[in-house]
């Protein structure tokens, strides 16, 4: 890491990325490829909780990541600390994320942070769909600190033009990106290597993300164990691989053992070679009950896989129902159940929605793009403030 210290000597601009916790998750994962794909700036993250070893991820030296370790509930000493932060770095931005990060904003604004940013990523389990006033209030509130603001999908857009009453200049919508080299089709079809699950005839579905409420995954285990007791050839074909830390990990695991299914599945927990993962599942799937735009489904469609999501959020902006995939409406267990059943008994359609789902991605989701989105924003934000920090009183 770079010591602060330096970083006087070296001219590029200095951005500020807040979050609340640099762990495993597709925010979190959309970040570090954005740091690592942006050499011309300076980075520096801090986390309004703290961080894991996700921030190896980070392939630079000269980033920075600092941890405010906020305490439950309302601590006001995270505004004094980020205060100070913000003056001793002299970030030329502050982009924060989600609603966590948002009020990050203000102690950027009294430390005269030139350009303020403020990203929406995606919902969670406690205002799915938008429609909580607290939350639509708290973002209102917090509108006159943020210059601009970044959506993920059209979703999130529409969202920030409605309720939120964001002017249109003020938006703009930039998707995630996936890197096409590392994740790619699997070259080799006759074996697979996850977990023993070696039978060529296997069909091997599976699922990345934090196990957590807002991503079903126990969903994904009762239509798992669903299918292996309805559908006579799923018990010699089809398993299940389910990678991701957290609360819903250890309840996933003992569904599976008390339905006599646990030799059938794979949860390793958090894992450092998802790519590879990946690469050898056949299907994907994501149950989340709500999203933005899902790194690990693109990732998932870079790898040639069909992917089963639910119809939510960001989600049919990436997946084309019948095309790429299959969409389900959240908390469907028969619905989920039927698209598993279809790509087990269906070779042709879950090959070739995989070859589309490839070229989907290698035309519009690609790393460069992102970073060139991201990258044309801030030139221009940094660009207007110049302007009017020059312009007469």
């Amino acid at each position: 890491m770079q010591d602060s210290d330096d970083w006087s000597f070296d001219s590029r601009p200095l951005i500020a990325h807040v979050i609340y916790r640099l762990d495993f998750g597709g925010l979190e994962n959309g970040l570090v490829n954005l740091i690592n794909g942006m050499p011309e700036y300076r980075h520096v993250v801090i986390c309004i909780d703290d961080f894991t070893d996700f921030r190896l991820r980070i392939k630079r030296d000269d980033v920075e990541v600092f941890a405010l370790k906020k305490r439950q509930g309302w601590d006001l000493s995270v505004y004094l600390k980020l205060y100070r932060l913000f003056r001793e770095l002299k970030p030329a931005i502050v982009h924060s994320r989600n609603l966590a990060g948002l009020d990050a904003l203000v102690p950027a604004f009294w430390a005269k942070v030139p350009v303020r940013i403020h990203g929406e990523h995606g919902r969670d389990v406690h205002d799915l769909d938008g429609k909580r006033r607290k939350y639509r209030w708290l973002r209102r509130i917090f509108k006159p600190f943020v210059h601009h603001y970044i959506a993920l999908s059209r979703d999130l857009e529409k969202y920030l033009h409605g309720p939120i009453a964001v002017e249109r200049a003020r938006v703009s919508q930039i998707y995630n990106g996936v890197n096409v080299e590392r994740f790619h089709p699997r070259k080799d079809n006759t074996a697979k290597r996850i977990h023993g699950f070696n039978d060529r005839d296997a069909i091997v579905i599976g699922t990345v993300g934090r196990m957590k409420e807002v991503k079903d995954p126990l969903l994904l285990a009762r239509a798992f164990v669903w299918s292996l007791q309805k559908i006579p050839e799923a018990r010699a074909r089809l398993r299940l691989v389910m990678v991701g830390d957290g609360p819903l990990l250890e309840p996933a695991r003992a569904l599976l053992r008390e339905a006599g299914f646990a030799d059938m599945a794979w949860l390793p927990g958090a894992r450092h070679d998802v790519h590879d993962i990946v690469r050898d599942l056949d299907v994907f799937v994501l149950p989340s009950l709500a999203e933005g735009i899902s790194n690990t489904i693109l990732e998932a469609m870079a790898c040639a896989l069909p992917v089963i999501a639910t119809d939510v959020g960001g989600n049919p902006e990436l997946v084309q129902d019948n095309v790429t995939g299959r969409l389900i409406p959240r908390r469907d267990l028969g619905a989920l159940s039927s698209a598993i059943g279809f790509y087990l008994s269906h070779s042709g359609e879950r090959v070739n929605h995989g070859k589309e789902g490839r070229r989907v991605v290698e035309e519009h989701f690609s790393m460069g793009a992102m970073v060139q989105g991201y990258a044309g924003v801030y030139e221009r934000l940094l660009h207007e403030r110049a302007q009017l920090a020059r312009a007469p009183a």
